[in-house]
């Protein structure tokens, strides 16, 4: 383990780039996963904002912010893929691809003139602004989220709140981008979040439409997506809290899954289990 081999000699500076981005319990990891997770609200933040009428003087302001936070993030990306054990491995992570689509827009504006896809291209790019919101789950994957303060079943209710917040902020994002200038009631992505928690709550006002072709493929995609990952989610969560005191052991004759924690037999079928118990438990 990478904390153990700190305190030896033979531990590398590509070890300690590891270390660090992944440790959640030493000051130096305490404090990256605050900052990361500020700058990460700060990002969210600063896309909102954008959407609506400022003053000239505030909107370079936000730019000059969002370039800095661009670039921190793009150095996390790199020192991610410079510091892990298999470095393809990592550039195909689900959440390393994320961190890259996340930062890609601000940088495509930054190539300006020189980008060589024109205006329609970096229009496209622009969309996966979006994605930015998803950063947030690399911070959910596993128990020591919050300096691993918090239990199992407590990381499952923020998952599943966390996928709540995302689907709706995926697609208010994106219906902003394709209906703001063609729908007059969607000016700012505080009116594309009103209609998309208007609508995917089963309220449906009718006071906001989509009247665009994207518009309306966003809203049906997060009404399908809404229906089918909460409850996904949702049913992980009361799956541990029913088999709270019991083992995720499956019988190999039957398929059952969850026995008691003293059982050597099946409960279904008899057969036998063989339940390893671990010392330390």
């Amino acid at each position: 383990m990478d904390g153990q081999r700190g305190h030896g000699t033979t531990r590398t500076y590509r070890d300690t780039v590891r270390f660090y981005l992944i440790d959640h319990r030493t000051t130096v990891g305490k404090s990256l996963d605050v900052a990361l997770l500020g700058l990460n609200l700060l990002f969210i933040a600063l896309f909102v904002a954008d959407t609506y009428p400022l003053a000239p003087i505030h909107e370079t302001a936000l730019w000059v912010v969002e370039v800095v936070v661009a670039t921190v993030f793009l150095v996390e990306y790199l020192l991610r893929v410079y510091g892990a054990r298999s470095r393809l491995a990592e550039v195909a992570n689900p959440y390393t691809v994320v961190d890259l689509l996340a930062i890609l827009p601000t940088f495509a504006v930054l190539a300006g003139p020189v980008y060589p896809a024109g205006a329609a291209g970096l229009g496209v790019l622009r969309l996966l602004r979006v994605v930015r919101v998803l950063r947030f789950f690399r911070f959910t994957r596993d128990e020591e989220f919050f300096f691993g303060t918090v239990t199992v079943e407590t990381l499952r209710v923020m998952k599943l709140l966390m996928t709540v917040v995302a689907i709706f902020f995926v697609a208010a994002g994106l219906f902003y981008e394709f209906e703001h200038g063609v729908n007059a009631r969607v000016n700012t992505f505080g009116d594309a979040f009103y209609f998309t928690v208007v609508t995917l709550t089963t309220v449906g006002f009718g006071d906001i439409t989509p009247t665009t072709q994207a518009g309306r493929f966003v809203t049906i995609a997060a009404i399908l997506a809404g229906v089918i990952l909460i409850p996904w989610q949702a049913s992980k969560i009361v799956r541990e809290w029913t088999h709270r005191d019991m083992r995720n052991v499956t019988c190999p004759n039957c398929g059952l899954e969850y026995h008691d924690a003293d059982a050597s037999h099946c409960k279904a079928c008899g057969h036998v289990i063989y339940q390893r118990h671990d010392s330390r438990e």
